[in-house]
């Protein structure tokens, strides 16, 4: 085997291991465009899933939906294009789609010609102040999992959103999150923190992982803030799941019923290629007994946990890098945790037809 590359070489009729990086995020799910404040009533948004252009549309009542973002006509974006009351105009020649995509007018033409079939429309519903899509298969739509994130709508919970793009494949973050062996990386944010690795267990689409923590540095203050003053090891606890294709952090301050941080996150690809993805995330902090101290606060959350985004962004895209100098993934990976959630991102995912073309 090459230490180099970490492959091995093929016999005849052999078949390459599927590459992680080289696999895209299934369709049949939710994922997340954009955040329901973007979007006023009257007005269109566009976003991509994988390469796929989507219009996203709040007609002048509020109701939202999602369209092609290509008139059927000359494929002009539908994003450049007028909310009339509740459908799309394009902005080319004035070709007016529904809700569902049909096509309902064309200005110029009697009510006897032939009107185009019209352009796709996605699933689409709103929650947690984020706008979902389903760019899959619409008949599994019904009955695809939904998100829960009751921290979201508890008042005992203050909510800040992560809205990021990231310029790396998106299961270099999912490995990021679930291994929290790279506490090195935060060192100038977290000081000295050793981590205590739990234990594993897994199912048919996820795989979690617990943690606890000591420190022999300072705790800086958006972390006793957010997570309580001191360290207690083997008493503090961290849950960390990949839920394809979502994830969820919770920490458990020693003795406590309720997790102080209760972290929901998904990554949604953008390019066809799958190498920039949308970063979507809701950090539910428990508020503490004082009122309003969270509140008072809140600017040292916003400069610790963007300090240590910052980070993990610098360092995943770096890793991309290497992948697109190198070709493939050469990792050599010994960590469990993340041997099983690679064995599961590419269960659960599929080939990037970009690769299978090259």
């Amino acid at each position: 085997m090459s230490v180099l590359n970490n492959t091995v070489p093929l016999e005849a009729g052999q078949k390459a291991a599927p590459d992680l990086r080289k696999t895209g995020a299934h369709p049949d799910h939710w994922y997340p465009l954009a955040r329901s404040r973007d979007i006023k009533p009257g007005k269109v948004l566009g976003r991509s899933f994988a390469g796929e252009p989507i219009a996203l549309v709040r007609g002048a009542s509020g109701r939202l939906f999602a369209l092609e973002d290509r008139c059927a006509h000359r494929q002009v974006p539908l994003r450049a294009g007028v909310v009339c009351g509740e459908t799309i105009q394009c902005c080319y020649h004035g070709w007016t789609y529904d809700h569902e995509g049909t096509c309902i007018n064309i200005p110029y033409v009697g009510k006897s010609d032939r009107i185009p079939r019209g352009v796709r429309s996605y699933p689409c519903r709103e929650a947690y102040g984020l706008i979902f899509v389903f760019p899959g298969d619409p008949d599994k739509a019904e009955t695809a999992f939904f998100p829960d994130i009751p921290a979201h709508a508890d008042r005992k919970y203050k909510n800040r959103y992560l809205d990021h793009q990231v310029a790396c494949h998106y299961s270099f973050l999912h490995e990021n999150l679930m291994d929290m062996n790279h506490q090195f990386l935060h060192r100038r944010i977290m000081a000295k923190i050793k981590t205590g690795y739990l234990g594993l267990r897994e199912g048919d689409n996820w795989v979690e992982v617990d943690y606890t923590f000591s420190r022999t540095g300072k705790q800086p203050l958006g972390e006793k803030i957010m997570l309580g003053k001191g360290s207690r090891p083997d008493r503090d606890l961290m849950t960390v799941r990949t839920q394809y294709p979502n994830q969820i952090l919770k920490f458990w301050t020693a003795g406590s019923e309720h997790p102080a941080l209760d972290l929901w996150i998904t990554y949604v690809p953008v390019d066809k290629q799958q190498r920039i993805n949308h970063t979507f995330g809701l950090i539910n902090i428990r508020r503490p007994a004082i009122p309003l101290l969270l509140d008072l606060l809140w600017p040292f959350i916003i400069y610790f946990t963007n300090g240590i985004f910052n980070e993990d962004r610098w360092v995943v895209e770096m890793e991309q890098a290497a992948f697109d100098a190198q070709g493939a993934d050469w990792n050599q990976e010994i960590f469990q945790v993340i041997l099983k959630v690679r064995e599961l991102l590419l269960r659960e995912g599929v080939p990037i037809q970009h690769y299978q073309d090259v």
